[in-house]
């Protein structure tokens, strides 16, 4: 930038010095006065200054002249319009849920680094989480002091931890997977979102009913090529004559024996 600046300056000076140079040669080639031809200070009149006419006294009776002068008025101040009062701010709008989707951090080349890096260190952990039967597997915690953004994520690589396996929804978490799935969801809902009924299992379990098969569904194929897997947990005031008729076989996610314990999502798996 300086020696784009460079040339400028040198030109501008240079325009400078010209001009000078030009009005000391105008100054220099103008010709000498013979002293016959100079002005003397004599020839120089000064223009006295008019002063003003006194101004006439009044003659006496005159009214019109002796009548006093009306005080003129202040003129009137500026009216300053009306402030306009501000419009009452709106609601804000609602922070974006977090989302989980099949690419981005949760990509399957996804890894912890990646995680820390677009979550900040600070929300990503990595440690115990609980797994099938009361096991425990390791995994990468995603804001592991706050149930509410609790995110689980398995490693097929767990040395180095990357190569993504498995992200799991669980808990009280709110996070959502595609389509808009999320914890808390009926049956009803599911179908909605998947756009017909589904097959799932009897609740035989300790953990509960599982999908097992989306029928060809909207949730049967997801952009990013994972899969997703729910898990079901039946109302807890579910009659237990009602839990014993939806055991011991699959089921249809609209059969009534399903209906009737009331089942919503508990968890929710994606995979590669």
């Amino acid at each position: 930038m300086i020696r784009a600046l460079y040339p400028l300056r040198v030109a501008c000076l240079t325009a400078v010095a010209a001009a000078l140079a030009t009005s000391l040669a105008v100054a220099q080639n103008q010709p000498a006065l013979s002293p016959d031809e100079q002005i003397a200070p004599r020839q120089v009149q000064t223009v006295p200054a008019v002063r003003p006419k006194p101004r006439p006294s009044p003659a006496p009776g005159d009214d019109a002249a002796t009548a006093p002068r009306p005080t003129p008025r202040p003129a009137a101040a500026a009216t300053a319009p009306a402030a306009v009062p501000a419009a009452p701010a709106g609601p804000r709008p609602a922070a974006a849920a977090h989302a989980v989707a099949c690419s981005g951090a949760f990509a399957k080349d996804s890894s912890h680094i990646k995680l820390m890096q677009a979550f900040q260190p600070k929300n990503v952990d990595y440690g115990e989480v609980a797994g099938a039967g009361g096991t425990k597997l390791n995994a990468t915690i995603l804001f592991p002091k706050d149930p509410k953004r609790h995110l689980e994520i398995l490693w097929q690589n767990e040395p180095s931890r990357s190569d993504t396996s498995l992200i799991v929804i669980t808990g009280q978490s709110t996070w959502t997977g595609p389509k808009g799935l999320r914890l808390g969801l009926t049956l009803a809902a599911l179908e909605k979102l998947n756009g017909k009924a589904f097959k799932v299992s009897g609740f035989d379990q300790p953990d509960g009913s599982a999908v097992l098969d989306w029928q060809g569904g909207a949730l049967a194929s997801l952009p990013g090529g994972c899969k997703v897997g729910v898990r079901l947990a039946a109302d807890r005031k579910a009659a237990a004559d009602a839990l014993a008729a939806a055991k011991g076989k699959e089921f249809g996610s609209n059969d009534p024996a399903m209906r009737a314990v009331k089942p919503t999502v508990a968890e929710i798996i994606l995979g590669y």
